[in-house]
């Protein structure tokens, strides 16, 4: 893609958000009750190809169930309100309670409540309680503190170990502190590791070159995010997805077949979003506000990730959002929405089928246009 001028020392390239792109129906359609939109990564096979994003207004352990229960993996933040506290309930119901009017007192006490320190005990208790109800076990740490508690995570029975931070790099390079080796710790662990966020190609392939099952792709895209206003940093995730699409392609020439998943991480509120990511080469995607509309969600119908409360640099907001259904009908139906909030599963099935696609794979060869003016 060609750059464009800013000034005259600097060039920049243009990059697509998922609003400027649209899916192009083509000349054969097919029946949606034929369309499979299972997924498999490693030795795990799934329904369909939602992965509940590990933040505490998402995913607890009973919604971590449910969804796995539905089809999906959910992931659960080991990091969160259900490692710090033995019953985090009281401390989800003042979250939600927090003045909306004043959200710097509302950031201030949200710094404080997280403050507590992570217990290993209870990231034992949380993942036995996943595991015990026999959905796959998953959980999710940022690159800082895997190191500290990873065999806790490992010895509880975790199937899939999750990586998670704004920005994940293979050569983190640190004059204060030894960095996470990423390749000799995915070498090392026993259990496929996903890792990301990531934002480009090359990024992303240097990160499959560790070993990982999957990248995550996405940075401050999402909702409740403020990483653009805050850092200047953004990646508009249409781009983002084909990038490192293209990254999985070639390093899949490159290591004689090893296939690394993508996984679209972020600005996906409502399921044409989802459609879009995974037909711009996504094998699956991580949803955050979607899935925080469902009225098991612990947010209960507001939406924080884990950056609305960093001590240092705090990068997010709470969100209303409301509730909009049960987790089922938000995955499944019947919807009485009209703004893809629910039935999102439903919402895929047929834009496959509007394409003419049967499954996933295949959907990712879907013709697309560029609509930069479009916002319906």
């Amino acid at each position: 893609m060609s750059e464009i001028q800013i000034g005259l020392s600097k060039n920049a390239r243009p990059t697509y958000s998922l609003d400027d792109v649209a899916l192009v129906p083509t000349r054969r359609t097919r029946d949606r009750r034929d369309v499979d939109t299972s997924w498999q990564i490693d030795a795990f096979k799934f329904d369909t190809p939602i992965i509940g994003a590990p933040m505490d207004s998402v995913m607890s352990p009973a919604t971590a169930i449910a969804l796995g229960k539905l089809g999906g993996l959910g992931v659960l933040n080991l990091e969160g309100l259900w490692t710090r506290y033995e019953d985090p309930q009281p401390l989800l119901d003042e979250i939600v309670e927090l003045p909306e009017a004043d959200p710097a007192s509302a950031t201030t006490r949200m710094q404080q409540i997280y403050s507590e320190p992570i217990k290993p005990e209870l990231i034992t208790a949380r993942l036995e309680e996943i595991r015990d109800s026999g959905v796959v076990v998953a959980g999710s740490l940022s690159p800082q503190n895997t190191q500290e508690h990873y065999e806790t995570v490992v010895k509880a029975g975790v199937e899939l170990f999750v990586i998670r931070g704004a920005s994940v790099s293979a050569e983190h390079i640190s004059t204060s502190h030894e960095p996470l080796n990423l390749k000799k710790f995915i070498y090392e662990l026993d259990v496929p590791v996903i890792v990301g966020g990531v934002a480009g190609y090359s990024q992303a392939k240097h990160l499959m070159r560790t070993g990982a099952a999957g990248v995550l792709v996405g940075f401050g895209g999402g909702s409740a995010q403020t990483t653009r206003q805050g850092l200047g940093i953004s990646a508009p995730m249409a781009t983002a997805i084909a990038d490192v699409a293209a990254a999985r392609s070639d390093y899949l020439d490159e290591s004689g077949g090893r296939y690394v998943h993508v996984i679209a991480d972020g600005s996906l509120g409502r399921s044409g979003d989802m459609v879009k990511a995974l037909a711009l080469g996504a094998d699956a995607v991580m949803l955050g506000a979607p899935l925080a509309r469902a009225s098991e969600a612990p947010g209960q119908g507001w939406y924080w990730g884990n950056e609305a409360h960093s001590l240092d640099f705090p990068r997010g907001v709470r969100t209303p959002l409301g509730v909009v259904g049960s987790l089922e009908e938000v995955l499944y139906g019947p919807s009485h929405h009209v703004n893809g909030t629910s039935n999102i599963v439903g919402a895929l099935k047929r834009a496959m089928a509007n394409c003419g696609y049967l499954d996933l794979k295949k959907f990712q060869k879907a013709d697309l246009t560029v609509v930069p003016a479009y916002r319906g």
